[in-house]
């Protein structure tokens, strides 16, 4: 799905300082991420790893002068990423099952994280950060259309 033409995302100006910004948003909610883990509050725990991830791939989406209109966007973006730059693919399957379950912490019934799935969510937030800041480095901004 091109999401150029999905309605899911708009263009915008490329911002290489939001870009910075919410990479640096991601850095804190992955701190928050951290200090929560292991006090009880698994799901602000859980949350604050998703939003690491969401905040890390919009700094990709701001560089590139594009704005997300839903949290689907942002999965729909990473797999574009994947198959233009070829970042590790597992990331786009995590993300999704991270988004999934991030969906349902916040509006269903369910039960809260389990501590294990906490830690794991924190892990992969953190080297899924750091992965987006080397991308960011590594890569020059993608033109809006191709994607």
């Amino acid at each position: 799905m091109k999401i150029a033409s999905s309605g899911v995302s708009r263009r915008v100006e490329p911002s290489e300082r939001k870009g910075a910004e919410s990479l640096a948003l991601a850095a804190s909610y992955l701190a928050e991420a951290r200090a929560t883990a292991g006090i009880g509050a698994n799901r602000a725990s859980f949350a604050s790893a998703y939003m690491a991830w969401f905040h890390a791939v919009r700094a990709v989406l701001f560089r590139d002068g594009v704005r997300e209109k839903s949290h689907h966007c942002i999965e729909v973006y990473l797999e574009a990423c994947v198959a233009a730059v070829r970042p590790e693919e597992e990331w786009v399957l995590l993300f999704g099952r991270l988004r999934s379950r991030w969906h349902e912490n916040q509006y269903s019934f369910g039960p809260a994280p389990a501590d294990d799935e906490v830690a794991a969510a924190i892990d992969r937030a953190g080297r899924f950060v750091e992965r987006i800041r080397m991308l960011l480095e590594q890569t020059d901004r993608w033109r809006y259309e191709r994607v």
